[in-house]
């Protein structure tokens, strides 16, 4: 584990749209997170992501869609990415370090937030991988818990170090200044993994199929009248995870269309 921490003052950035990284985590040698600085202008819903990046070979920048793991009010942006040897962004964005520049277009989108859903009693956040910086913003927000009784996150992960992220995520919540008084026993956390044995096994779908999922968490059977759901992950995990609440009901919504449950399409991980 690597933490490097910002100095009092930052660099300058000198490329466009350039913020300073104030810190550089490495959780696995597949995982990292990083912190940059935020631009006084910019303003997001937790959920959503924006394009970062930086500059190529040729000078064209090397962009990348990566969700804000920071709630929409913290003073700096963090982000979470997987480590890819030969990949032409995180090749290089793996190799960060405080102080450096990265490009942020501040222009933020995606369908992970809550105005995509209608009232529910129940939020299930559901993330494979890097897939679940997004819900690190959405659990972080007070808003989450003026809409929503229960919150559930469930990620899954190859092996038990690749959890760590979420884990450290969700021990951190009650400490957290603005929901930590909020949090009692309203958040649900359920880790398993696919390619080592821990306390919980498999892929998660399978936990939702055969009803493994509620009766672990002491919760009812999924149910569109009464539970909302977010998705992020993998083609795979997407594809599945929609089917299975189609089959029980439920209907995707949208910015402009909110409904019962929403996909993150911008992400693949």
């Amino acid at each position: 584990m690597n933490v490097q921490v910002s100095p009092s003052a930052g660099a300058t950035p000198v490329l466009p749209d350039a913020q300073v990284v104030t810190e550089v985590r490495h959780w696995t040698d597949r995982l990292f997170s990083f912190r940059l600085t935020r631009p006084a202008s910019l303003r997001f819903r937790s959920g959503e992501f924006v394009m970062i990046g930086l500059p190529g070979d040729t000078g064209k920048p090397i962009l990348r869609a990566y969700s804000i793991a920071s709630p929409s009010w913290d003073e700096t942006l963090q982000f979470y990415s997987i480590k890819v040897a030969d990949g032409p962004l995180t090749s290089r964005l793996q190799k960060i370090k405080v102080g450096d520049q990265v490009i942020l277009r501040p222009k933020p989108v995606g369908t992970l937030v809550v105005d995509a859903l209608t009232p529910g009693k129940r939020l299930y956040l559901v993330a494979t991988g890097t897939g679940v910086a997004p819900f690190a913003s959405l659990l972080r927000d007070p808003e989450v818990y003026e809409k929503y009784e229960e919150v559930v996150l469930t990620h899954t992960c190859r092996t038990v170090d690749e959890l760590a992220f979420g884990r450290e995520l969700i021990e951190d919540l009650p400490n957290d200044p603005l929901v930590g008084e909020e949090i009692g026993n309203r958040v649900h956390y359920l880790p398993t993994t696919t390619q080592e044995d821990s306390e919980h096994t498999g892929r998660i779908t399978g936990w939702m199929e055969n009803g493994k999922l509620s009766q672990t968490l002491g919760l009812p059977d999924l149910n569109p009248e009464t539970d909302r759901v977010m998705i992020c992950g993998s083609i795979g995990l997407n594809t599945d995870v929609k089917a299975i609440l189609d089959a029980k009901g439920f209907v995707e919504g949208s910015n402009s269309r909110p409904a019962d449950y929403v996909v993150e399409k911008a992400f693949v991980g």
